[in-house]
């Protein structure tokens, strides 16, 4: 059976309440799970102790037993010291998308058209002298 360690929704429309569960990976999101292991509020300060709250020794049991922690609760369990920190890098989150290059475009060939056309008028006058 593939165990995951997963975070299960709960919570009223925009005000989310997840359970830190571990759960067979085949089961929905938000249903069957084996043990409740703790739970998380993001709705809460990030300095907050009630933010995360987990039961340590058994996610220790649960990934002793091979369950795979998704990327959410592996960012918890490495702030945790449970886990070793992961390198993660993602060079297109940064990069602007398709719409705002254009933009950008059409601002730089607006502004390269606004400062030739003062160096035209300039050299217009210097003729017209």
């Amino acid at each position: 059976m593939a165990m995951k360690i997963r975070l299960a929704r709960g919570g009223s429309k925009k005000r989310p309440f997840y359970r830190i569960v571990a759960a067979d990976s085949r089961m929905p999101r938000d249903g069957r799970y084996i043990e409740k292991l703790g739970t998380y509020n993001p709705l809460l300060p990030k300095d907050s102790e009630e933010r995360v709250k987990m039961d340590m020794e058994r996610v220790k049991y649960w990934l002793s037993e091979g369950a795979q922690p998704t990327d959410r609760v592996s960012r918890f369990l490495e702030a945790a010291g449970v886990l070793e920190k992961k390198t993660r890098n993602n060079p297109n989150k940064g990069k602007p998308g398709d719409k705002a290059v254009a933009r950008a475009e059409e601002k730089a060939e607006k502004a390269a058209a606004a400062a030739a056309a003062p160096a035209e008028e300039a050299a217009s006058e210097e003729n017209a002298e």
